[in-house]
């Protein structure tokens, strides 16, 4: 990604006679300074390259990259784990009595995999010491629904889902996903009347040391800076006027940059109060690229080793792609997918309709 130049130094000896030799090594310094920055300037993408790796018919929306191996869960009961490097493929199916899950969230830790089902009854399993799936909570209610999942670390990890009772719903583990405990509405802001979050990426949680955010379909923000003990609520511009509207995605790059990331996929086309961008943590939220493309999207995310500049966003409506922190985008690609997780600063994964495919970007 870098600029391929090499640098050899060399000082004429006119100039070495000339100039004295305190000051030829300030000079030496100066050169192997702007010698370094040009190295590590990164380059633009300017297109992408797409191999499918992984077809049926399935629809995928969560994926992790474990070490060498890229997991997922979609509906249907099935889940999965794709080798990176040999390209093989395991899937099983998981169903509970009669039931068949349909997954949209997943997580993991150095040693576990956990995928979360939608909807009632809400399943969560964590990889067993007998080589399956073994059931780790379920909750049973007309209204539940989780959404997307995530750990802080190995021992301690949060789900989220839709609103019931007047509260949103989060349950939290702190003993490596053995058990979860649901946090009660007295721990939690009021929830907007439908309050809840979109299962279209499970980005909807993002996590930098012990700070969390997390997003919703009301445009808001649910903010605990000690790890889910405490919440505080932080307003955005992301329009949620509609039920089909508010925030899909959003990524952090640090403590401070951060995005959110929505419209309405029922009116894709739509590009005003879509997106926006914070640089304290998310005090303060402000549109970008307001009235311009991209339009809706399910996932965003901060490419790595960028210094936070650097964003990619898909959906159905196809791969956009920043270079400016959001400011003005190119369209790369109109293939949709779903949601995208980074190998490395070039290299990435993304799932969708019947597919996980590798995506390259140069």
């Amino acid at each position: 990604m870098g600029a391929k130049v090499l640098y050899s130094v060399r000082i004429p000896l006119f100039l070495r006679n000339f100039i004295p030799m305190r000051h030829l090594l300030v000079l030496l310094l100066l050169v192997l300074s702007f010698s370094c920055a040009e190295i590590q300037q990164r380059q633009s993408f300017s297109s992408v390259n797409i191999e499918t790796v992984y077809e049926d018919s399935l629809s995928i929306r969560a994926i992790e990259i474990m070490g060498g191996s890229l997991a997922f869960a979609a509906d249907k009961g099935t889940f999965g784990s794709i080798d990176l490097t040999s390209g093989k493929v395991r899937t099983n199916v998981k169903k509970y009595d009669t039931i068949t899950p349909h997954f949209r969230a997943v997580a993991h830790t150095s040693t576990d995999f956990f995928m979360l089902s939608i909807a009632n009854p809400a399943l969560l399993y964590k990889t067993g010491s007998r080589g399956q799936m073994e059931l780790v909570y379920k909750e049973e209610d007309e209204t539940v629904f989780y959404d997307a999942m995530t750990f802080w670390n190995d021992k301690e990890g949060i789900a989220v889902g839709d609103s019931m009772n007047g509260c949103l719903s989060m349950i939290i583990t702190r003993d490596g996903g053995l058990t979860w405990q649901k946090l009660p509405c007295s721990n939690l802001p009021a929830a907007i009347e439908g309050e809840g979050a979109f299962a279209a990426s499970n980005t909807n949680i993002e996590i930098k040391g012990n700070k969390t955010w997390v997003a919703t379909t009301a445009g808001r923000i649910y903010f605990s800076s000690d790890k889910g003990k405490s919440w505080d609520i932080q307003t955005t511009p992301i329009v949620s006027k509609e039920p089909t509207q508010g925030i899909y995605s959003i990524d952090f790059y640090d403590e401070n940059i951060g995005v959110a990331f929505g419209g309405d996929y029922t009116a894709p086309e739509g590009n005003t109060g879509n997106k926006a961008i914070t640089n304290d943590g998310g005090s303060n939220w402000h549109l970008i690229a307001d009235g311009q493309d991209p339009t809706y999207k399910s996932c965003v995310q901060f490419v790595p080793n960028s210094e936070g500049k650097e964003l990619l966003a898909l959906g159905f409506t196809g791969i956009s792609y920043s270079s400016d922190q959001g400011n003005t985008w190119t369209e790369l690609s109109k293939e949709p997918f779903y949601t995208i997780r980074f190998k490395n600063d070039s290299v990435a994964y993304a799932a969708g309709k019947n597919r996980i495919s590798k995506l390259v970007f140069k």
